[in-house]
């Protein structure tokens, strides 16, 4: 796979963001040519060629595609919390259907798009949502409640109409909260361990950057093309204290197998077959 990942030139949207730098870091350690696509100008930046413009602005896109030869999708409002709800929804799904078709009319085979954990509703739920059951997996019904979320359902689907369409093997790979050991995961580690129910929406799931950069590229190659939906997450919680007491706790009553020590309640085994993929960046949580 990494040589099939080398042979490649690949664009990179939301180039500047968090794992967005992670995947540039990633794909220069492999001396993979890449396009970023920022929204803005950067000072300093690890590509072979950066555009500056918008996701949204098809002749943009078309100008970062020049040369490539897969898409890494990662463009998007993180949050429904600091835009206005037309402005999330609107930005994000225009943003994934003009970078995926536009790469599908380009001839490009190859695109992994950031989805999210988000999508089932929780995280950003006004009132609590109860789980259906345990471990989280692409068959869980969505209850989307905010902007977010619903776009996540949109460019998931629009991923599997580009597939359709053009042919083009698309992977939306449903991330968790991410973050760097000396940021974000500590923060919210320490957090946990005094306040588990802030975490109790997203499951106490994470991915550490790294993990995010490795899963986006591996996302490239799939061992079956298609379109796919895929979790990723680290294989244990980013909480101290045991799943099983968590889930007893703060989601009563939702049926579930056993999850022994801080086992992540996400079905994972998609991600190792399918992409081979398995974190190696695990946050040492304080017990």
């Amino acid at each position: 796979m990494l040589e099939y990942v080398a042979a490649m030139h690949v664009l990179v949207t939301g180039a500047a963001g968090l794992v967005g730098t992670a995947v540039l870091d990633l794909l220069a350690a492999r001396g993979v040519p890449v396009t970023a696509l920022v929204l803005e100008p950067v000072a300093t930046i690890r590509a072979d060629r950066v555009v500056v413009g918008d996701a949204r602005d098809a002749a943009v896109v078309d100008d970062a595609l020049r040369a490539a030869t897969a898409v890494i999708h990662l463009a998007a409002i993180p949050n429904p919390n600091g835009d206005p709800g037309e402005v999330v929804f609107g930005h994000n799904t225009l943003a994934t259907f003009t970078v995926l078709d536009r790469a599908g009319l380009a001839g490009i085979e190859r695109a992994a798009i950031a989805s999210s954990y988000a999508i089932c509703g929780l995280p950003f739920a006004r009132t609590p949502l109860r789980m259906p059951y345990l471990p989280i997996d692409v068959r869980l019904p969505l209850q989307a409640t905010d902007p977010y979320a619903l776009s996540k359902q949109v460019d998931e689907a629009t991923a599997a109409m580009i597939n359709r369409r053009y042919g083009m093997s698309v992977v939306a790979l449903r991330l968790p909260f991410i973050g760097t050991a000396d940021g974000r995961l500590a923060e919210a580690s320490a957090v946990f361990a005094h306040e588990p129910e802030r975490g109790a929406a997203d499951v106490w799931s994470y991915l550490d950057a790294r993990d995010a950069a490795a899963v986006l590229v591996a996302a490239l190659r799939p061992a079956t093309p298609g379109c796919h939906v895929v979790y990723a997450a680290a294989p244990e919680t980013l909480a101290p204290q045991p799943t099983e007491w968590l889930l007893d706790k703060f989601h009563p009553g939702v049926p579930r197998p056993s999850f022994p020590g801080r086992s992540v309640p996400i079905d994972l085994a998609p991600a190792k077959q399918l992409l081979g993929f398995e974190a190696a960046f695990p946050f040492p949580v304080a017990a």
